[in-house]
């Protein structure tokens, strides 16, 4: 379970539970930082790596649960397992709701936590992917022309290039023109991935849903 190339952040005020997941988390070479309270994690910067947060719901200075709605509102993303040794269901179904990992009840098993920790990775690392993927698309975006971009747009919306020829005035091989270099900008290969690329930037809105 080894990876040196990720982090585990555990936020509990008993020294003895940072003690054991520490030591837990360090003997199968996983990297580990704990911290003692809510306001000591605050005063430290993520680590700009794949990571997940294990956290005590109930603390001295601030719960868990308020943690989680901060780092929601400040769109800090990161995966979180809530640990807890005075957990209720409305307490889990808040937590989960809000997206957790996990809510493990103390005394948990050792497999179970490492199991969410596993789970929680993944999908920071796949979050940081996706992320990476999204910054290449915005800059091969950012390289095309003002009318490459609108091209872009109305072929994201499904028009066709006499349709596009029509809507703004240009005749449809320039149309065809323009696509072709926005195609070769974006490193599109088809149409349907430049429709997909656009999806993924958000080019066009959604619909609204009719009530």
């Amino acid at each position: 379970m080894s990876d040196a190339t990720s982090i585990v952040l555990v936020i509990d005020d008993d020294p003895d539970v940072r003690a054991s997941v520490g030591r837990l988390l360090r003997s199968l070479g996983i990297n580990v930082q704990v911290f003692a309270s809510i306001s000591e994690f605050c005063k430290s910067d993520l680590p700009d790596c794949p990571t997940c947060l294990v956290l005590d719901i109930r603390m001295p200075d601030q719960s868990g649960l308020d943690l989680q709605h901060e780092l929601a509102v400040t769109n800090r993303e990161i995966p979180i397992i809530f640990i807890t040794g005075h957990g209720d269901i409305p307490m889990s179904v808040q937590a989960m709701k809000r997206g957790a990992i996990e809510f493990l009840t103390k005394p948990f098993r050792d497999q179970d936590l490492l199991d969410a920790i596993q789970l929680g990775l993944a999908r920071d690392r796949a979050r940081r992917e996706n992320d990476k993927d999204l910054a290449v698309l915005r800059q091969r975006f950012g390289s095309l022309s003002p009318r490459e971009r609108e091209i872009v747009i109305h072929v994201a919306r499904g028009r066709l290039s006499k349709q596009i020829a029509h809507d703004i005035g240009i005749a449809e091989a320039t149309v065809k023109v323009h696509r072709s270099r926005a195609m070769q900008k974006m490193q599109a290969s088809s149409l349907p991935e430049l429709g997909r690329m656009a999806d993924k930037l958000k080019l066009v809105p959604d619909a609204p849903r009719r009530s």
